[in-house]
């Protein structure tokens, strides 16, 4: 089987005689745009620092957090079965995650960045927080794999509504229901024992086509999500950047192109600007979206004002 691999690794132009790629060989071939098609997969570590708390982390993930909302067991409040039954819990934690109550962080727009310069073709993300579309990355460019805020569907005459309408209800702590048939509206997250979203399927032609894979900010645990690690071509290097090895990172099946920049995601995002030359870019653009959010009014008071922008200056 070893033998076999090397080959196949080798046929494709990944032979384990080549020597190791290091995150200096993969900035260099982002500045000299030898990579311009740029899939990013990215999970909930890359919105923590946006104040976010990630789904699995011991003693502060969300999953165990949410005992005060008596649930047979935590992963139910995403389980479409229990929501028809109670879906209360869910429009409780939906508050909390709601867009708008967060920004967007370095991370984020790094990948704005990316497709500003015209080298992302897609970002795939497991997050439901909206911060990648605050960011200002373009929904064609995003596959929301676990579902969006943005839009709502009844979940008894399958009415269609923009996500925006549902804000007051859930801020209210109301359960929102539709005005034709009283059904409830549900956000079109995607639930356990629920279908992915259409454009999920579009890394069948995306990963081939990729020429660099950026993973960050994930477990990779869930699937079908998990395994698109393993969906780019032999030869095709792929950067890493999370507090931990996980996935083909971690199993002994890495290859001679990956490259793994573990720690603190924000740091590492940093880092890699840093070696790319692009942190005075990346840094005004930060800002700008930032005064493009108190100039819309996002940013409604002065103490939240005070606090985004201390978050924007420890993360930069």
């Amino acid at each position: 089987m070893c033998y076999r691999r090397s080959c196949r690794r080798g046929f494709f132009g990944g032979g384990h005689d080549k020597k190791n790629v290091t995150l200096e060989d993969i900035a260099k071939g982002i500045r000299e745009r030898e990579y311009k098609r740029i899939v990013v997969m990215a999970g909930a570590g890359i919105s923590t620092p946006s104040g976010i708390p990630d789904f699995r982390s011991p003693g502060s993930g969300l999953y165990n957090n949410l005992q005060k909302y008596n649930l047979p067991y935590a992963e139910a409040i995403f389980e479409i079965n229990y929501f028809q039954y109670n879906p209360k819990p869910f429009f409780a934690l939906a508050k909390e995650l709601y867009p708008g109550n967060y920004r967007p962080n370095l991370t984020h727009y790094f990948i704005r960045l990316l497709h500003d310069k015209g080298q992302l073709l897609r970002m795939y993300t497991q997050n439901i927080d909206g911060l990648e579309r605050m960011a200002g990355i373009p929904a064609k460019k995003l596959v929301e794999a676990h579902g969006t805020f943005a839009t709502a569907t009844c979940t008894v005459c399958l009415r269609e509504f923009p996500g925006e309408d549902l804000r007051s209800d859930i801020m209210d702590g109301t359960v929102p229901h539709c005005s034709q048939c009283k059904g409830v509206i549900k956000p079109d997250i995607v639930f356990f024992g629920e279908q992915l979203p259409q454009n999920f399927f579009l890394y069948l032609t995306d990963f081939p086509m990729a020429d660099l894979l950026i993973v960050m900010g994930t477990s990779l645990e869930v699937e079908p999500f998990a395994s698109l690690s393993r969906a780019v071509r032999g030869s095709v290097s792929r950067l890493l950047i999370n507090r931990d090895l996980v996935g083909p990172f971690a199993w002994g099946s890495s290859q001679h192109s990956d490259v793994a920049e573990l720690g603190d995601v924000v740091s590492g995002v940093r880092k890699l600007a840093n070696t790319l030359g692009w942190m005075p870019e990346l840094e005004a653009l930060m800002a700008d979206e930032s005064q493009k959010l108190r100039t819309r009014g996002t940013l409604t008071t002065v103490t939240e004002l005070n606090c985004n922008e201390r978050r924007i200056g420890s993360l930069i």
